[in-house]
């Protein structure tokens, strides 16, 4: 099952009390104080696992936590600490404190591990107040109390490309032919129901990762459809392949419009990320069909129409529009024809991808 948020109280675990305890032996007189000192109670841990892609593990787990540490004993012993526990959640989960709505934490890397709540120091036994003053202390310290929390944990998916479109425009049946990801793909809306990630090999030492998320309906930033639950899951990628289908019965302009603006509305970072377009399902058109549609659309969204994606292998006898210039932040990259049951153009669509993103992490390195 996908489980992308849980709320759960998790509680380090208190320290054990010092021990009152004086030396009793035979032959020993006035053996002193010897009451140990308490376990430290056991602490909170958080740790990233690649292994795991959902926060399933933890769901119905209302409360998490460690043990308290063991009380002190007579003849100098110390208490047992008391067991830490260690959650394990996977990479792009966040940390939010339920009462502030504070991120505390963002977990991105493998094998990150993090000290998220410290078990109590355990008490002080009464050894440690003899004096020349006190030579019989009959008190010793309470172990420290552990520390409770009420946070909500989220799950952002880490993707190099995000994809974004209207239900059945193609999207699964994209990542399903040019990466390893195999989602559910049917002849109605709302197929898919949760994210899908699939990795795209360009080439034999290559790749990126693709994320697909459930479609996104005109108010889907406002909560229609599954838009908004899951849009956070594109939140984390470095690019953006709008795709607009040539066959719907919405116009084109219509579509690259309505996504455009229900990004803007539910992040300015969404909204200001480098994006593409793909024109879909341009397998059931003449070649002069898909071109004066994709002419049309070029027109409606001010682009001049060209033929500069044949560097990735593009077909020529196809429209499509490459940038040339400074980059502007309301216009794409690229927009290009494809269809993902004839294969046309996938294989160029994969290459036009990797120079985006290799384009944004080189603009990132310089920030």
């Amino acid at each position: 099952m996908f489980v992308d948020s849980v709320e759960l109280v998790v509680s380090s675990g208190k320290g054990g009390a010092g021990c009152v305890s004086f030396w009793r032996e035979k032959f020993v007189i006035k053996g002193g104080p010897d009451g140990g000192d308490g376990g430290k109670g056991g602490s909170i841990y958080f740790k990233v696992d690649n292994n795991i892609d959902t926060l399933s593990a933890l769901r119905g787990k209302r409360h998490i936590k460690a043990e308290n540490g063991r009380p002190g004993e007579g003849r100098k012993r110390y208490g047992r600490k008391g067991k830490s526990v260690e959650i394990v959640v996977p990479p792009g989960t966040q940390i939010i404190d339920i009462e502030t709505n504070e991120v505390l934490f963002d977990l991105l890397h493998e094998g990150e591990k993090i000290l998220f709540l410290e078990g109590g120091k355990g008490g002080l036994g009464n050894m440690h107040f003899k004096s020349s003053t006190n030579q019989r202390p009959t008190y010793a310290q309470p172990g420290m109390p552990g520390v409770t929390k009420k946070i909500r944990l989220e799950m952002k998916l880490i993707a190099d490309v995000g994809l974004v479109g209207y239900p059945s425009v193609g999207k699964s049946t994209l990542i399903s032919t040019i990466s390893n990801s195999k989602p559910k793909i049917a002849d109605y809306e709302f197929t898919t129901l949760i994210p899908n990630l699939g990795v795209v090999n360009v080439g034999e030492y290559d790749s990126f990762i693709m994320a697909d998320i459930p479609g996104i309906i005109e108010g889907a930033s406002g909560g229609k459809g599954l838009g908004l639950k899951f849009l956070k899951h594109i939140e984390r990628t470095k690019t953006l392949l709008l795709m607009v289908d040539i066959l719907n019965y919405r116009d084109m302009k219509y579509q690259y419009e309505t996504l455009l603006t229900e990004l803007k509305r539910y992040s300015r970072e969404l909204a200001s990320k480098e994006f593409a377009v793909a024109v879909t399902k341009c397998d059931s058109l003449s070649i002069d069909e898909i071109n004066s549609n994709i002419k049309k659309f070029l027109r409606d969204i001010g682009l001049e129409e060209n033929r500069n994606l044949k560097e990735y292998g593009a077909d020529m006898r196809y429209l499509s529009y490459g940038f040339m210039g400074d980059y502007n932040i309301d216009k794409p990259l690229f927009v290009m024809p494809i269809s993902s049951v004839s294969h046309l153009n996938t294989k160029a669509l994969s290459y036009a991808l990797k120079s985006l993103i290799k384009s944004v992490e080189e603009q990132n390195n310089e920030v």
